[in-house]
């Protein structure tokens, strides 16, 4: 099952304050949620753990993420994929934007993910809004986190 999300966020922040908080491993930790671990690896990536429950299912997530087409302090590609034993997988990607505007930085994201097992036997309706959800979610303790 495949999906597509994509929204913006104003961020009272200079441009290059966000990109920094962007690819700080313990900001995200905070702001991604249901995060259990995060820690950055040599390859402009991390390896993650992350408690997701969606419906009925819960799993606990461990995977990768990587970081590509980086291009400081305009945005970059985030793309991962994790493992949740036989609630199923997920894996997918965002290019995420940030441009200045009205003192301080609007951040632009483009998601597609992919889901398969038990999750995606749940339905379009439930995954797509607690993806919206978690996404909110994320965003909303971005926000807080760069606003310090």
């Amino acid at each position: 099952m495949a999906m597509t999300m994509n929204g913006e966020v104003q961020l009272a922040a200079p441009r290059e304050a966000v990109w920094t908080k962007l690819n700080d491993p313990a900001v995200l930790k905070v702001c991604i949620p249901g995060c259990e671990e995060l820690e950055k690896t040599e390859d402009n990536g991390f390896r993650a753990v992350a408690k997701m429950k969606v419906g009925p299912v819960s799993a606990r997530f461990k995977g990768r993420v990587t970081l590509s087409d980086l291009d400081p302090p305009n945005g970059y590609r985030i793309s991962g994929e994790g493992e949740g034993g036989v609630a199923g997988f997920a894996k997918g990607g965002a290019t995420v934007a940030l441009a200045e505007k009205d003192g301080g930085t609007l951040l632009t994201y483009d998601v597609e993910a992919q889901i398969g097992g038990k999750l995606a036997q749940l339905g379009q309706r439930l995954i797509n809004g607690t993806a919206k959800k978690l996404a909110d979610e994320f965003f909303a303790n971005f926000a807080k986190a760069v606003q310090g």
